[in-house]
């Protein structure tokens, strides 16, 4: 049986590459000019600022055009499309976390000192904690990728993490759109 390819290196560059770019979008502004563009149309708008809401580098911007969007629309509406977009930007960072980094932390994690402190994380207590203290990051209003990878790094199969996505930014867009109104 072939060793599977490590691809650590294209994946840190993916990485740094995706940091880079989303840094350059937010200082030029032009992503706060995408989502302010994109508030005119109340649909695409709050798909796309839900998009761009779950990420530590495009949070900011996308929460400024998800308060627009609520001051005039239903605020079941912009949870609704916002939760679609936002499924859509974790499924995006879930795969890449599930299939290529998840493999590549696992090769990391094959050196000697850390075998033992990696063994504490197979036991069953675990195994329903990590992804439980997961999916509460991806509902919080902290960006998602730590809650992600953890979901990612626990095994959780793609059809059980879809559901669970959609619902977990729904209720982040609601509660900010309750808090928003004033009603939380």
């Amino acid at each position: 049986m072939a060793k599977p390819k490590n691809n650590l290196r294209r994946d840190l560059g993916i990485i740094v590459l995706s940091v880079v770019v989303s840094v350059i979008l937010a200082r030029t502004g032009v992503l706060g000019e995408i989502l302010a563009g994109a508030r005119e149309w109340r649909f695409l708008g709050s798909l796309v600022a839900g998009m761009f809401f779950v990420s530590v580098f495009t949070v900011a911007p996308a929460a400024v055009a998800l308060t627009e969007i609520i001051k005039t629309t239903p605020l079941w509406e912009v949870a609704l499309l916002g939760g679609i977009g936002g499924f859509w930007g974790d499924f995006i960072i879930f795969k890449f976390i599930k299939d290529d980094l998840a493999e590549d932390l696992r090769e990391l994690l094959k050196i000697r000192g850390l075998k033992r402190l990696v063994s504490i994380f197979h036991l069953k207590f675990f195994r329903w904690l990590i992804p439980f203290l997961g999916a509460l990051v991806v509902a919080s209003p902290l960006p998602d990728e730590l809650g992600l990878a953890m979901i990612g790094l626990s095994k959780t199969k793609t059809f059980a993490f879809i559901p669970i996505s959609f619902v977990l930014n729904f209720l982040g867009i609601l509660v900010l759109g309750l808090i928003i109104k004033g009603w939380f």
